[in-house]
């Protein structure tokens, strides 16, 4: 009987050369298997990634970053700056010298404060852990995660005291001391209740630090088993506590975290039908033939409708594209008693027989978010194709042919990485709808005149307070097109603007007679002297343009400026890929170009036209 050796499944040189070893007596057979990493891309060995380092960086955006670990961290080190190439960042990497972390963090000269990184990794291994635990006493052993945890908060308190910069610690992949065995769960002093409570500990720390992140090696550790993350041999020779394999996901984990940080993430999931959402084909199996529900294959369909349920709770946006007569593709929705997705969970919902690329583009305009901010999932792998030969910025996961494995493979995936959730996520869905039902009025008016003032439109400005700080500290990391400067700001960040006597702030709401969009828009004011106020930030959702909010926002400003009798608003530009459309955003309010600035004079400002009624 043949016996498959799972440890020997992980990536390889390239995508030729991943096999998975079958022993059968004395004769071997390579099986070709396709590994992929968590967008349905090749997920590069450690060996192949390295070649990356050899290539130019020079048109890609630097960050900085500064690595500090308790074991040996070269290669993670070369990991995260070759992984960097595939996204098109430059990481500027400062490793700190071998197992200095308390040097570094505590001696206000040292080298970390001098290279005043953008990212702080602070990797300490369990292997380093059972080694302190080992030598305490009972008692002490009992308080050991009460230590770990209180020594990462020391961490955290005196980075943060010095320092703007994000830090991303990692959980602890677990290590079974075997000292009490499966009894260990019920013993509050061993090993293994400690480290789990440590990693626990770090999580609700983490909570409490909003310019911390966690890096989940220990999930990472749960998925792909503990002899593809840890090299008894590599530690022992080199006291190198992970495997050479397991470099690359680390890498991905931290650079999807900065990713998220700085306003690239998903945001958008599109689902097909037939054998997608549901089993069968509806056209042909009618509603009492597709498969969903508990029982057989149709469990399969019914954990990733839950799954995307799930995802639109947290506030990702859920549309449907089939190749499909709409009425029929949407009486599951309405009918079938098992279906856990309902039409009220789908924010657009697109079933024709157009092509999938031309309905996906519909979804987009409909929209108004990057392609790149979408994730499309399809069966077939005809469809899959041709979307991603048509837009080439979607990501289109390659689901496996069997649909038991859908799920497994998707959550490994990690495709909705984010920084930051907020109450007001989880509204999308409706205020997508609602956006529906107001682009249907427009279209009975002739003139934009008499439709803004139909929809009724009100807001109250008022400055940053302790209750939308994390709304707007959201809007900071993750508005691409409106924002002018396209500087991020964490919620730790906006509380101390908010507490700097030279900043001024605003945050914009909107309703009508739809329905309330939410807080929509934020400006972060600044002093240059006694004369000047700089627009610091200025960000707003796509989902309000067009509605007269850049007139409501710049009434607003200036009422703001004349009251502390400031007599010039100076504004910047920073153009990038995404805010093209504020292009020419000052100059279109009235503002002049002065050595490559933006200014307004308030003595000489005339109000502009607005349908939004000010209840501030």
């Amino acid at each position: 009987m043949g016996i498959y050796d799972f440890h020997c499944l992980r990536p390889d040189k390239s995508l030729f050369d991943n096999f998975l070893y079958k022993r059968v007596e004395t004769k071997i057979v390579l099986l070709h298997v396709k590994i992929e990493c968590k967008q349905g891309f090749i997920m590069l060995s450690f060996n192949a990634l390295k070649k990356n380092l050899k290539k130019d960086y020079s048109g890609f955006k630097v960050v900085k970053v500064a690595i500090m670990a308790d074991s040996a961290s070269q290669f993670i080190k070369d990991a995260l700056k070759a992984y960097g190439y595939e996204v098109q960042l430059n990481f500027d990497i400062y490793e700190a010298e071998y197992s200095q972390i308390d040097l570094q963090v505590f001696d206000p000269s040292s080298e970390l404060y001098e290279f005043a990184p953008d990212y702080i990794i602070i990797n300490r291994c369990t292997e380093k852990l059972l080694k302190e635990y080992n030598k305490k006493e009972r008692l002490a052993q009992g308080h050991y995660a009460e230590d770990v945890v209180g020594l990462t908060r020391q961490y955290f308190e005196t980075l943060g005291s010095r320092l703007r910069a994000k830090v991303i610690v990692n959980t602890y992949p677990e290590i079974n001391d075997s000292v009490f065995g499966n009894f260990a769960g019920k013993v509050t002093s061993s090993f293994i209740y400690q480290l789990r409570k440590a990693n626990l500990g770090l999580m609700g720390l983490c909570q409490q630090h909003k310019d911390a992140f966690i890096c989940d090696l220990a999930l990472l550790q749960a998925e792909l088993g503990h002899r593809f993350v840890f090299d008894p041999k590599m530690y022992v020779n080199a006291d190198m506590v992970y495997s050479l394999d397991f470099f690359p996901y680390i890498a991905k984990n931290v650079t999807d975290i900065i990713l998220s940080i700085s306003g690239t993430f998903k945001k958008c999931l599109i689902l097909d039908l037939d054998n997608t959402t549901w089993g069968g084909i509806i056209g042909d199996d009618g509603i009492e033939g597709i498969q969903v529900g508990y029982l057989g294959i149709g469990k399969v369909f019914t954990e990733l409708q839950s799954w995307a349920k799930q995802l639109k709770q947290r506030g990702i946006i859920l549309a449907v594209c089939s190749k499909n007569t709409e009425e029929i593709a949407q009486e599951p929705f309405i009918s079938h008693p098992d279906m856990v997705l309902r039409l009220d969970d789908i924010a657009v919902f697109v079933a024709n027989w157009e092509t999938k690329v031309d309905n996906i583009r519909h979804i987009q305009s409909i929209l108004n978010i990057g392609f790149d901010s979408m994730v499309f999932i399809d069966d077939n792998p005809f469809e899959r194709e041709m979307v991603k030969a048509g837009i080439p910025d979607i990501t289109v996961p390659e689901l496996p042919e069997d649909p038991a494995e859908y799920m497994q493979y998707l959550r490994s995936l990690n495709l909705f990485e984010t920084a930051s959730v907020t109450e007001e996520d989880g509204q999308r869905t409706r205020q997508y709808k609602e956006e529906a039902q107001r682009n249907s009025l427009m279209k009975s008016f002739t003139d934009e005149s008499s439709f803004l003032e139909n929809l009724l439109m009100v807001s109250a400005p008022k400055p940053i307070d302790q209750f939308n700080i994390p709304r707007v500290a959201q809007l900071s990391q993750r508005s691409n097109q409106f924002n002018l400067r396209t500087i991020r700001y964490t919620e730790e960040d906006i509380k101390l603007i908010c507490e700097a006597p030279n900043y001024y702030t605003l945050t914009l709401s909107l309703k009508d007679r739809f329905g309330d969009h939410g807080l929509i828009g934020a400006i972060i004011l600044k002093k240059l002297d006694d004369s000047s106020l700089f627009i610091d930030t200025w960000i707003m959702s796509c989902r309000v343009l067009k509605r007269g909010m850049e007139n409501f926002t710049l009434n607003a400003i200036v009422e703001l400026a004349s009251f502390y009798n400031f007599e010039r608003i100076v504004g910047e530009y920073i153009p990038t890929k995404k805010n093209e459309i504020v292009k020419n955003h000052y100059s279109d309010l009235g503002f002049k170009n002065v050595d490559g600035q933006w200014v307004l004079d308030v003595a000489g400002y005339e109000k502009k036209l607005t349908f939004i009624n000010n209840q501030g």
